[in-house]
């Protein structure tokens, strides 16, 4: 086998290994499960192997190295560097791991699936994937069915499709839906394929509106009108982009009516006289006054939700997660330096579709224009990811790791298109700059398949641990053997103290021996993650347990003072106050936790609170009668 045929070979495994990352992320509920973002880091892994293997299987490699790249490798070490910054050292790694996965994808593509017959692989590929799910979402609304593949979906009566949340398969399907109207309308496919194309657009725009997304219905009208809009302009294409135009207008005005449940998700928007906006807007001052503790680096990657109970609102009990901004949770994490960088790059692609478009449009006067592959590209992957930046504005579909690939394969297909405006972009990789690529990738590679190694160990301990009795010896044993592998998880760390505790309360002569092995654990929880509230409420539930009030007071101050609005905490800050039998106190803190979350989701405040008042009523009746 000679080397042209080793290569064009190799050309072909990256892009099968690109289509599996593109396929599997959203079938595998978008990836955001452990297991499932390691299939893609060890496929991402292939994809850096096999563009080295091209890189000297040529004497005179080239890569389009447009000026994007820069800021895709400037924001990849900026994320190295605040990852050795970070406060919470192991949420900051897996972060910077993603976004390290996302740029070497980016440059891959961009230097190695450039062709056009590449991008059409893809586009097909994305849009009948779209169309499959799609199916399943539309199943799930019909039937009200509430699984996903083995997974229950809390979203009752939307349609999710592979994913868990509707949102982010509204976010999925908002970036194909244009493409595969643009390939339908002003490709040069064949007639039987654009009817094949035609009919998958309609079923992700059935898709989009069976999630009941509002923010995703919102994305995909504007980009609608701007795809129409843009057509409308161009002799060629505007009869075939009217008749579209009424056909999708027709069967909104036709199901939306006859469908009550649109109709309340409608209503919703402006319900109670205002917008309801599903508490998001209520998460955005918390980020804001997070942000504002370090306004040019940001609070760390993928800190928002370790930082933000000390400012959540009385309204909110749950994990946010996400600020449901892609915006502000970018200046958030980031800060002023990483948005700036974000940005910049977001702006040198426009500014990269704009250089093309004149390129790749043809002219719009002209009656005898040709369609053209290059400008369905072009205008459908442009619009895709418009779409998905007006989604942003109200959910988080780029920390969704199925998407975010997506959308950077969007970005790496529509910068390639700028080698049709110039040569320039071009650049001849000499034996010193084939070194040092060669090193970069192989070094991303080692690095990637260590991490993932490490993290696949500890996953694989902590499903072990899951599948014991809980607060059990053995299960103390897994969590311990998954801690010798990931030292800087607090999560695993709180899990054994927490077992510890259990198992002090349940033993015998050496209850104090546990609860000090209890604490030890929580201290180092503690350590790595210092804003994790219930690390020192159980340190103090210990001191506690062991008769030590007044130490354990500190650390119960210390866990309202984290979460000073947080049920759960209130809660057992009224538990502290029974075992010093100050009942009046207890009877305020349980009464504060069930304001805070009224119910039988709150069953410590539900369950002490009759309590407490008994012993009240016992206290003042055995109080002897002051008056004569």
């Amino acid at each position: 086998m000679n080397r042209d045929t080793l290569d064009k070979w190799s050309e072909r495994g990256i892009l099968g290994l690109v289509l599996a990352i593109l396929v599997f992320g959203p079938l595998a509920t978008g990836a955001v499960r452990t297991p499932d973002f390691l299939v893609i880091q060890g496929l991402t892994i292939g994809v850096l192997l096999l563009w080295c293997l091209r890189l000297w299987l040529k004497p005179h490699p080239q890569f389009l190295f447009p000026p994007i790249c820069w800021l895709v490798v400037t924001f990849a070490l900026y994320s190295i560097a605040r990852y050795k910054t970070a406060d919470i050292e192991y949420v900051a790694r897996m972060e910077m791991v993603r976004v390290l996965v996302y740029a070497f994808l980016f440059l891959a593509i961009l230097n190695n699936l450039y062709r056009q017959e590449h991008s059409q692989i893809i586009t097909f590929t994305l849009i009948f994937l779209a169309m499959a799910i799609s199916f399943y979402a539309v199943y799930q609304f019909v039937t009200n069915s509430d699984k996903v593949w083995t997974f229950v979906k809390p979203y009752e009566h939307r349609g999710s499709g592979t994913y868990i949340s509707p949102n982010n398969l509204a976010g999925f399907l908002e970036m194909i839906l244009p493409l595969g109207l643009a390939w339908m309308l002003v490709s040069r496919a064949r007639t039987l394929t654009k009817v094949f194309i035609g009919y998958a657009s309609l079923a992700i725009l059935a898709g989009v509106a069976v999630t009941v997304s509002r923010g995703g219905w919102l994305s995909v009208g504007l980009s609608l009108i701007v795809f129409f809009a843009l057509l409308f302009f161009h002799r060629s294409y505007r009869l075939p982009s009217a008749a579209l135009l009424a056909v999708i207008i027709a069967a909104g005005f036709y199901f939306i009516p006859r469908t009550q449940f649109f109709q309340e998700r409608l209503n919703e928007l402006t319900k109670n006289g205002g917008i309801n906006d599903n508490s998001r807007f209520e998460l955005w001052g918390p980020a804001v006054k997070l942000w504002q503790e370090n306004i040019w680096w940001g609070i760390g990657p993928d800190h928002f939700n370790y930082r933000f109970r000390p400012f959540r609102p009385e309204t909110i009990q749950r994990e946010p997660d996400r600020v449901h901004n892609d915006y502000l949770n970018t200046l958030v994490d980031w800060g002023i330096v990483g948005t700036a960088l974000v940005a910049s790059a977001w702006v040198l692609l426009c500014a990269g579709i704009f250089k093309t478009w004149r390129f790749v449009r043809g002219s719009p006067n002209d009656l005898a224009s040709r369609k053209s592959n290059k400008f369905a590209m072009v205008l459908g992957a442009s619009l895709g990811l418009l779409a998905l930046l007006v989604h942003s504005t109200v959910d988080f579909n780029l920390h969704v790791p199925a998407n975010a690939i997506l959308a950077v394969s969007l970005m790496a297909l529509l910068s390639s298109c700028l080698r049709f405006t110039s040569e320039k972009y071009w650049l001849t990789a000499r034996a010193g700059v084939k070194v040092v690529v060669t090193l970069v990738l192989l070094s991303g590679a080692l690095y990637l398949g260590g991490q993932g190694f490490r993290r696949l160990t500890e996953y694989a301990w902590l499903a072990r641990a899951q599948n014991v009795p809980g607060f059990s010896a053995q299960q103390i044993s897994l969590l311990e053997k998954a801690f010798a592998v990931e030292p800087k998880n607090f999560e695993t760390a709180f899990s054994i103290g927490q077992a510890f505790r259990v198992e002090s309360w349940e033993g015998d002569n050496d209850y104090k021996e546990l609860a000090g092995k209890a604490m030890d654990w929580f201290d180092r929880a503690i350590k790595l993650n210092p804003y994790y509230g219930y690390s020192f409420m159980q340190y103090g539930m210990c001191l506690d347990w062991l008769g030590r009030f007044d130490e354990g007071q500190s650390y119960f101050d210390r866990a309202v003072l984290l979460d000073p609005n947080g049920y759960f905490t209130a809660a057992h800050m009224g538990w502290h106050y029974v075992q010093k039998e100050d009942y009046a106190a207890a009877k305020t803190w349980f009464e504060r936790s069930e304001r805070l979350l009224p119910g039988p989701r709150n069953p410590i405040a539900n369950s002490y609170l009759p309590i407490v008042e008994r012993k009240l009523m016992e206290i003042a009746a055995s109080r002897p009668n002051s008056n004569p």
